[in-house]
């Protein structure tokens, strides 16, 4: 492209929601494309999202830290395998200082309402500001809006209550009796940072989990060093990890050996646990791997202390000094932490987003979110999601399902820079073709083996990826079909450039 071409490109206003890991990621890529027109709208007042919001005892990543990152932003000096998350939440301040988002971000300000109208979308604050941009792009996250339990007396209890992402740090917990509500990663984290500390801990748990107990070793001085100076090893360490995780992920999606092999790893690790009563009810009813798997070395020696317990029976309500479960025993408790999750179904609400003909996104999404190609919403042009619907989220780098998505979204934006068209959105019948695609290639995924778990919909059926996380990172470089798209202002058949990787 010559420097005259370039300055004719016509240059795009583009609106982000959320200044997280995928929020920051769609700013860097679209300005290392020469898009300065951009903003984040972030509702707190820092950026770093899930692993701002969290900082509960215990807190880790359960992906190793050198995959854990940008591609393009890679960072030397983790201190472990399975970094703690406040290093994260380092790594990702430091990632908006060196690339100055922060100039790019308004802090401490919620986008509560989004209009298309003619050919543009029209967003307000909750301080009722309002501005129109030509692209708004969801990067809200999904593990995001906290799930409170519907438990009997919850605000009765007269001691502290506390989300594990809202933990209140202000509360003392050392020689306190604490109870843990929930056991799936954030439980188990939970679990290990305060059993050594607590005079009394008691894990209420509903259902089991399966648990991998993989070692998190520090780095050594001279590995930091050696990375520090050698640039290319970080790129080499991000690569073969992927290439790692790319290869057991098959394990996911179709039965065969490398299923067998971390299905067993997860049945020897559970034999740790010498009491038999206590292994049995650690003992999951389902599949290794049907949930999301528990990365943990130190849950099954934190469950056998002195001062833990397990706690099987069902809750039957919360009183002042503690929890009563239904067999009508009283355990009392000074803290109460609940590890009960999130709402994954939330997405980008409870922002108002009226698409098309008034459409709103509930309307849309009445029996469950479902979008195009894990970034598009039918009826909704110009719109872009990150994380959006039937991402892969398990476990995997989140980083980078984000980098394949933020290139695949800036070659739709790259397309109306050029003149190509106005306004783009899936079709309807493109957005129905690739659910029926995924439903399809569900059976035989280790999702559909028999277990509850957040991956599920509405209709029972999970709501993932289906296929190998590289599957998805070849769909997001593939060059898109412009029949699968309304595009109202395209004058051939060409198909749009996409970016590769």
């Amino acid at each position: 492209m010559t420097n005259n071409e370039a300055a004719q490109r016509r240059m795009p206003s583009v609106a982000i929601i959320g200044a997280g890991m995928s929020g920051m990621c769609m700013a860097i890529t679209l300005r290392k494309a020469g898009i300065t027109d951009v903003t984040l709208y972030e509702k707190a007042s820092e950026v770093g999202g899930t692993w701002r919001d969290n900082t509960y005892p215990g807190l880790s990543c359960d992906i190793p830290s050198r995959f854990y990152q940008y591609k393009f932003a890679t960072n030397p000096v983790w201190s472990h395998l399975f970094s703690p998350g406040g290093e994260i939440q380092e790594y990702f301040t430091g990632v908006a200082d060196t690339y100055d988002l922060r100039e790019r971000i308004r802090f401490d300000t919620e986008i509560v309402d989004a209009v298309y109208e003619n050919a543009r979308w029209r967003i307000r604050t909750a301080a009722g500001e309002e501005r129109v941009v030509d692209f708004l792009i969801s990067a809200a996250g999904i593990l995001r809006e906290p799930r409170y339990p519907n438990i009997k007396g919850l605000g009765d209890f007269g001691g502290a209550v506390m989300h594990s992402a809202r933990w209140d740090h202000s509360v003392e917990t050392t020689g306190k009796r604490v109870a843990v509500i929930g056991t799936g990663s954030t439980g188990v984290q939970i679990v290990c940072g305060l059993a050594e500390s607590v005079e009394r801990l008691e894990l209420f748990q509903r259902s089991a989990q399966w648990i991998l107990p993989i070692p998190n070793p520090s780095y050594s001085s001279l590995t930091t060093l050696v990375h520090n100076r050698i640039p290319t090893l970080d790129r080499l360490a991000y690569v073969g990890y992927r290439n790692f995780f790319e290869f057991f992920a098959q394990a996911l999606v179709r039965p065969g050996w490398k299923r067998t092999v971390i299905s067993q790893l997860a049945r020897t690790a559970l034999r740790t646990v010498r009491d038999p009563e206590l292994r049995l009810a650690l003992t999951p009813d389902y599949e290794p791997m049907c949930r999301r798997l528990v990365i943990s070395s130190g849950f099954y020696p934190a469950m056998q202390r002195d001062n833990v317990d397990l706690v099987t029976t069902g809750i039957d309500h919360i009183e002042e000094r503690g929890i009563v479960t239904t067999d009508g025993r009283l355990h009392e408790f000074d803290v109460i932490a609940l590890a009960t999750g999130f709402d994954a179904h939330a997405f980008m609400r409870p922002m108002n987003l009226t698409g098309v003909d008034g459409r709103t996104v509930d309307e849309a999404w009445a029996e469950g979110p479902r979008g195009h190609l894990t970034v598009g919403l039918p009826g909704f042009p110009n719109f872009f999601m990150l994380m959006g619907p039937h991402s892969p989220v398990g476990n995997y780098a989140l980083t980078a399902i984000a980098e394949n998505q933020a290139d695949h979204i800036l070659g739709w934006i790259d397309g109306w820079r050029d003149g190509r068209f106005d306004s783009v959105a899936p079709t309807e019948r493109a957005t129905a073709a690739f659910n029926d695609e995924m439903r399809s290639a569900m059976p035989g995924t280790v999702w559909t083996t028999g277990c509850t778990s957040w991956y599920l919909g509405t209709d029972g059926l999970p709501e993932l990826w289906p296929w190998t996380p590289d599957r998805f990172r070849a769909r997001m470089a593939e060059p898109p079909r412009l029949a699968d798209y309304h595009l109202n202002s395209v004058t051939d058949d060409r198909v749009l450039p996409v970016r590769t990787h």
